[in-house]
């Protein structure tokens, strides 16, 4: 039994998930959990047992000084819950960890375990991945779920992918199975300029995430990092021809295929997040000034390790959609095709074809490669 003393009861919670790795392309998402939970000043309250899911001789645990005094952290899993005031305030669950080495069912059991304490009404696990995208337009995100009824509520894909998964995939699917409403949002790096960071993936991970739970997320320096980041990329790409012209290939794949679509919806989004943004001391989702994490009363308690509820079976294999994108490698380590590696995601990775668009409903291949430095896997859902 979870003993969650430190922890009030919370406000309609919404459990953000990201982990680093395969589904983490330019370190997009978990960059995207980390900033919510820095600018919400989140406490941590619970950390799952690293020698239970992580080979320390491919995540190694470092070490650091505290005083004079040598200290280590173990790679791991943790979480921790911030509160969002406003006239509607709500909290959010954080979890923010390493893509699991082993027992992957067991952990994210764990996490489960832990949603049904706290109340959770929603998972949204955020994934990146590499694609077909060019870096002057805006970065393609995709929403998708397993549930039917969720994806006709929330105006998402419902995931079709068949192929090899990541521990974004396996979340989204045990989530699914235990009766859990589970959303994946992913952003689609481009494959020419993968290395972390990417503030413009982050900050279009969170814009879709402000819309689709209402809450108004203070950006901080994310516009002008993302900004930076561009002008930076697009010096880049002036000083080498063949970079350039591939440049305006993907610009003009992408520019035709979303011309039918007029842009309608992301027209209307826009303006709802403008609404939100107008007065920032109003409005649904305001954060409180300076934060409320102080109303984890007891986050040092002592916790007995979680119930694990019914095991997900092996079909639990998330059935994420592969993006069309022309990158179809298997994106196991270090795999690079010639349009760079692709994500698998059970959220259908929205690095689909040079156009860049959505990804869910279609078959390509899933995995962008691993962003962190490690094996060189992508991101997959």
């Amino acid at each position: 039994m979870i003993e969650l003393e430190g922890v009030p009861e919370l406000i309609d919670p919404v459990m953000v998930a990201a982990f680093e790795g395969w589904n983490d392309a330019g370190d997009a998402a978990s960059t995207a959990v980390a900033h919510l939970d820095r600018e919400w000043k989140g406490e941590v309250f619970a950390a799952l047992d690293a020698e239970d899911y992580y080979d320390f001789q491919v995540n190694r645990p470092t070490v650091w000084m505290d005083g004079g005094v040598r200290k280590i952290t173990w790679p791991t899993t943790r979480l921790s819950v911030v509160r969002v005031g406003g006239e509607k305030p709500r909290d959010l669950v954080l979890v923010r960890g390493i893509e699991p080495s082993m027992r992957w069912r067991s952990f994210c059991n764990e996490l489960l375990g832990f949603a049904h304490e706290l109340g959770v009404e929603m998972v949204v696990i955020l994934g990146a991945l590499l694609g077909d995208t060019p870096h002057t337009r805006p970065v393609p995100v995709s929403g998708v779920t397993s549930d039917p009824d969720l994806a006709r509520t929330m105006d998402l894909e419902e995931t079709r992918y068949e192929g090899p998964t990541g521990i974004v995939g396996i979340l989204q699917e045990a989530c699914t199975h235990a009766g859990v409403p589970a959303v994946s949002l992913w952003a689609a790096v481009p494959h020419y300029v993968s290395q972390p960071p990417n503030p413009k993936a982050t900050l279009a991970l969170l814009n879709r995430l402000e819309d689709l739970i209402g809450l108004r997320i203070p950006l901080g320096e994310l516009p002008e990092d993302a900004r930076a980041w561009q002008l930076g990329v697009d010096q880049l790409a002036s000083e080498d021809s063949e970079v350039a012209e591939y440049v305006q290939t993907l610009e003009e794949a992408r520019d035709t295929a979303e011309l039918p679509e007029a842009s309608g919806e992301a027209i209307a989004r826009e303006f709802e997040r403008y609404l939100r943004r107008r007065e920032p001391g109003q409005g649904p989702g305001v954060a409180t000034e300076g934060g409320d994490a102080s109303y984890l009363r007891d986050p040092g308690s002592e916790r007995t390790r979680p119930p694990k509820p019914q095991q997900p079976g092996p079909e639990a294999v998330p059935g994420t959609e592969q993006p069309e994108s022309g990158a179809e490698s298997e994106a196991g380590p270090g795999a690079e095709s010639e349009t760079g590696p692709t994500a698998e995601s059970d959220a259908g990775p929205a690095a689909d074809t040079a156009a860049g668009t959505e990804a869910e409903g279609s078959e390509g291949s899933e995995r962008p490669e691993r962003s962190d430095g490690g094996d060189g896997k992508g991101s997959e859902d």
